[in-house]
């Protein structure tokens, strides 16, 4: 959003809190943009109820101009039913490219117990040699070019990251889940020599599909 608006937002909220939507969008001036993006960043909860609720609201709290602006209008509100908890987290990475919630990994995680994929948090008190599975949302990838095309990789989950490194014979094997895959499976040997640890890519699959709507961006460098 605008930095005057979040500004005038502040000033005035230091003065007295919001009792309304309709109270913050005439007392910090916001236009409907404004109180669009601060909806779908779901930063109106403690205000509406609910995001649903809260971009609602939102449309119909700009202030009016002239003779109507000190006016309140009534009107019946709407039931909207609230989003599950996978939606906030949906509409959080959408609107922020993050969330404030649960990560995404710690609802799908009895999935992926299912399948024998450990968390982080698991993996890293694996011995060094050890065989293991991990899975997470790509946050990196690179290729260094003093790295003679080895590509590094980190993977994220509710429990911490893990470092992956995947030689150039199997990133020409499984190139396109390496590089399209937002979340991914690791089958390989876990590398543990003192504080440094890596998971050991050998095979590779695209667990995308799991994460439904939701689109996470990763910073490549390849």
């Amino acid at each position: 959003m605008r930095e005057e608006a979040a500004q005038r937002i502040e000033i005035d909220r230091a003065a007295r809190h919001f009792d309304s939507i309709k109270d913050l969008a005439r007392r910090a001036g916001l236009d409907r943009h404004d109180l669009q993006v601060l909806a779908a960043g779901n930063a109106l909860r403690t205000l509406s109820g609910d995001r649903r609720q809260a971009l609602w609201q939102a449309a119909a709290a700009v202030p009016d101009k002239d003779l109507l602006r000190p006016a309140d209008l009534i009107e019946d509100r709407p039931a909207l039913r609230p989003q599950t908890e996978g939606e906030e987290i949906v509409a959080d990475y959408r609107a922020m490219g993050l969330t404030l919630n649960r990560h995404p990994l710690a609802l799908l995680r009895p999935q992926l117990a299912a399948r024998r994929f450990e968390p982080a948090s698991v993996l890293s008190t694996y011995q060094n040699r050890q065989l293991a599975r991990g899975c997470g949302i790509v946050t990196v990838r690179q290729r260094p070019s003093t790295a003679n095309g080895v590509l590094f990789m980190t993977i994220e989950d509710e429990t911490g990251v893990v470092n992956v490194i995947v030689w150039p014979g199997v990133l020409e094997r499984f190139r396109k889940e390496i590089l399209n895959a937002s979340l991914i499976g690791i089958y390989g040997q876990w590398q543990s020599e003192g504080d440094v640890r890596h998971l050991i890519a050998q095979h590779v699959v695209d667990l995308t599909p799991l994460l439904g709507g939701l689109e996470p961006a990763s910073r490549d460098f390849c």
